[in-house]
């Protein structure tokens, strides 16, 4: 019968007989785990001499002895040489220490698994018949599937202390739920605590256990019920009590998500902050849309800017000598103002404009006008946020296929 054990082997002395390409694997493995590794052979091969001379190992150039297993807490024996490994694992068995056999997993008394590690948990599978490294790899990563995708409750059971909780900011993507990463999925799954939008993929806050909070902040234009620094004191009060929280935000923190107000806040708080970035609308929603936001021989250049901000001189002068499309995020509420100034500083009326709204999602929608005549259009089509904006050649229909459900000027 074979029993699984985690093995703390931090700054304790490991055995490894053999200068192969097995043995530098188990050596690297062993380095990872933060052992103090020492390596009996005559020869080494060019992985384990890099590790030698950059001082990671210590060496010893000939062929093992009965007393390299003293005052060592495991061993490993790769040296390809049945006879030699057969008699390293009986001096181990005489001493009570425990040996993995590579070239014969059976004779040993123990085994190493095929492992895969997320976050701070370590998943290791082991046969306990004969050895059959091939099934516990496939076994291993059928499992290491399923936990990067997110499947699997990975939450702490056990509190953590007051002052050891983290927050991890996650980019959502613009809102269909493929559209989060696999790292954004492995962070909802460990959190005890979502702190969300309404934008991005809410459904896939329905996936989560029912016992995992969900703070819902979000913001309408104007109408923002929780504050940016009550969204920042929420964030670090629930860390502080112990907790794994995930701020859920839509599109990129990074890119007009106030992201970086967040991290600074848990910083100057001391609380540990992570940032898993997302796919931003900004380019998402153009390409679901069928817009591309560069096109060769059309324009090379993009520039992306916030409605309420206004404008650049940076966007106009693209705009108005065609080298730049512009993409507007939260435009839609001062799309009139945009136009206005716009054309009041020599955009020209017929530049092509398109108005993606909730895209990436089942409720997309795409309006198209000239730059003229987009305000009236987008009146009569009812155009709502969230939605995205697009300025430049790129937005005219016929670049490429226009997409369904494009409302078009007269």
């Amino acid at each position: 019968m074979t029993t699984l054990l985690g093995l703390d082997l931090t700054g304790r002395r490991v055995l490894v007989v053999g200068g192969g390409p097995v043995a530098a694997r188990r050596v690297q493995g062993l380095l990872a785990d933060a052992a103090q590794v020492v390596v009996v052979a005559p020869q080494l091969c060019e992985v384990l001499a890099d590790l030698h001379r950059w001082g990671l190992v210590t060496w010893h150039a000939r062929e093992v002895r009965e007393g390299d297993l003293d005052e060592v807490w495991l061993v490993h024996t790769a040296t390809g040489d049945r006879d030699t490994d057969a008699a390293v694992v009986a001096w181990a068995g005489d001493r009570r220490v425990f040996c993995v056999d590579a070239g014969a997993g059976a004779r040993g008394s123990a085994r190493t698994p095929a492992t895969t590690r997320h976050g701070d948990v370590l998943v290791g599978v082991v046969s306990t018949g004969d050895p059959d490294p091939r099934r516990t790899i496939t076994v291993r990563d059928a499992l290491s599937a399923h936990l990067r995708d997110g499947l699997v409750d990975l939450r702490r059971h056990r509190p953590r202390p007051a002052g050891e909780g983290r927050v991890v900011l996650v980019g959502g993507g613009p809102g269909d739920p493929g559209l989060l990463t696999l790292a954004g999925r492995r962070a909802l799954a460990e959190a005890d605590v979502v702190v969300t939008d309404r934008l991005g993929p809410v459904a896939v806050l329905d996936e989560l256990p029912s016992d995992v909070e969900v703070i819902d902040v979000g913001k309408t234009p104007g109408h923002h019920p929780v504050p940016q620094h009550e969204i920042n004191r929420i964030l670090v009060e629930q860390a502080q009590r112990g907790r794994f929280v995930v701020r859920l935000k839509g599109g990129d923190p990074f890119v007009y998500g106030r992201g970086g107000e967040e991290v600074l806040a848990c910083r100057e708080a001391g609380v540990a902050v992570d940032v898993v970035p997302g796919v931003s609308s900004a380019l998402a929603v153009p390409a679901a849309a069928g817009i591309p936001l560069t096109h060769r021989g059309t324009v090379g250049a993009v520039h992306v800017m916030n409605g309420h901000d206004g404008w650049s001189s940076a966007a106009l002068v693209g705009l108005r000598d065609a080298s730049c499309t512009v993409v507007v995020l939260m435009g839609v509420a001062v799309l009139p103002r945009l136009v206005t100034e716009a054309l009041a500083s020599g955009v020209a009326a017929s530049t092509p404009v398109a108005i993606v709204e909730s895209g990436t999602t089942g409720a997309q929608r795409v309006t198209r006008a000239v730059l003229g005549e987009v305000v009236d259009v987008a009146a009569a089509a009812q155009v709502r946020s969230p939605a995205v904006v697009v300025l430049g050649a790129v937005a005219a229909a016929g670049l490429l296929e226009a997409p369904a459900h494009v409302t078009m000027a007269p």
